[in-house]
């Protein structure tokens, strides 16, 4: 090991990389990090909750869900969702191969749409699944 080397980006994985913990956080006064797998399901949920045109530098990052606030939960709206959430993480997670995405109306609750993100880690061969809960509606 080098002197100088960053001691977060030795071991075993380092090309997954290691970022700011989301939501940012103070911990003993620094801000908190992630690594690896964690900093790539940290992105994921950061891509699902980000619309296009929020990050100034990169304008065309994130999936955009706002944009169907108050669409009605069918399967029309559901495979347009689907659509959104592959193509951004398609565009903005490279660390990742999207396996599958599913939405569907959450139970017992029709403001609720549950998308389900099927992804494989490329470097580790690491699968995960994530079920991102979105409300289409004020709860009554």
């Amino acid at each position: 090991m080098m002197p100088d080397a960053d001691p977060r980006l030795t071991g075993t994985r380092p090309y997954l990389g290691v970022g700011w913990a989301f939501p940012l956080r103070p911990v003993g006064g620094r801000l908190a990090y992630v690594a690896y797998e964690d900093d790539v399901e940290q992105a994921v949920e950061i891509i699902l909750r980000t619309s296009p045109g929020e990050r100034v530098m990169k304008p065309s990052f994130g999936a955009g869900l706002d944009s169907f606030l108050f669409a009605g939960n069918s399967p029309v709206t559901h495979r347009r969702v689907e659509g959104a959430v592959r193509q951004a993480l398609l565009n903005d997670e490279p660390r990742i191969t999207v396996e599958r995405v599913t939405a569907r109306a959450g139970d017992g609750d029709p403001n609720l749409m549950e998308i389900e993100v099927d992804y494989v880690v490329r470097r580790s061969n690491a699968f995960y699944n994530r079920v991102y809960p979105f409300y289409l509606n004020e709860a009554d």
